[in-house]
């Protein structure tokens, strides 16, 4: 597995972790839900892009 990939979700991970913090603090829940929301939406098409390019790799190699 790549590292920038490994930073990348940190990073959104301590982005989305910090926003959620101050937005709970001024009593903006809503907003925060939406914030981790975003969040994990954003790392789901990270993910899903490197699980693509698994499949692609696995096809080549099977022949399939």
């Amino acid at each position: 597995m790549e590292t920038e990939l490994l930073f990348q979700i940190a990073a959104v991970g301590i982005i989305v972790a910090v926003l959620n913090q101050v937005l709970n603090k001024s009593d903006r829940s809503e907003q925060a839900l939406m914030v981790t929301i975003a969040g994990l939406v954003i790392v789901l098409f990270l993910i899903v892009n490197k699980i693509g390019e698994l499949f692609d790799t696995l096809r080549a190699v099977f022949g399939l």
